[in-house]
């Protein structure tokens, strides 16, 4: 079964309560080789992207994430804002104007999403930044497409299960990238708050299918 503009809505829902849930968690982790102010910063994106979809539900999966891309831009402070903003704006540039998206288009969107945070941020694998799960992430989908033809439903699981796991290997990474590089070594035994929240919302986008 394919995945239309109102199941997108609904999954953002879900990733915006997700988020919310780990809100204190992801200003911790933040604060610990950061600023602080993730947690709260993608909390009031993606509440935000709710209380827009409230309104109205664009028509078109594409449509749904250039809305959440534009909100996030102009909502979310820091580094997330442009990065995440970017991620779902490539990823919605490539899914043009589908009515339903299937396995196929989600691992394509993946792909964009991730070329395009590479693209602003520079960042490349090892250098303990939300890229370090969204490369496994995108990985994983690829393969389970390539492997079976998989549907919206297996993709996203696993490209969450993916994304998990390289959220858990930044921990012993040192950062190159960011205000966590200038801790230099001690930024090791971290888990980097970018790549935690990318594995909160492919993990939320996972269980709403």
């Amino acid at each position: 079964m394919g995945c239309t503009a109102e199941d997108i809505a609904g999954a953002l829902h879900a990733a915006a309560g997700v988020i919310a849930e780990h809100r204190i968690e992801l200003i911790e982790l933040d604060r610990a080789i950061g600023d602080g102010d993730h947690g709260e910063n993608m909390n009031r994106g993606f509440t935000a992207i709710v209380s827009t979809l409230e309104d109205k539900v664009p028509d078109g999966p594409g449509a749904v994430l250039k809305l959440a891309a534009t909100t996030l831009i102009s909502k979310v402070g820091g580094a997330a804002g442009p990065l995440y903003g970017t991620a779902f704006l490539r990823a919605a540039t490539s899914l043009g104007a589908v009515e339903e998206m299937d396995g196929p288009a989600v691992a394509t969107a993946l792909r964009a999403a991730l070329e395009g945070v590479q693209a602003r941020g520079k960042a490349v694998a090892g250098d303990k930044t939300m890229v370090d799960a969204l490369i496994p992430a995108v990985a994983a989908a690829e393969a389970a497409v390539g492997e079976t033809g998989a549907d919206v439903t297996a993709v996203l699981a696993a490209a969450a299960a993916a994304a998990a796991k390289g959220a858990e290997d930044t921990v012993d990474m040192v950062a190159r990238k960011g205000r966590a590089s200038y801790l230099g070594e001690r930024s090791a035994g971290h888990l980097d708050p970018g790549a935690r929240s990318t594995a909160l919302i492919l993990g939320a986008l996972a269980e709403a299918r």
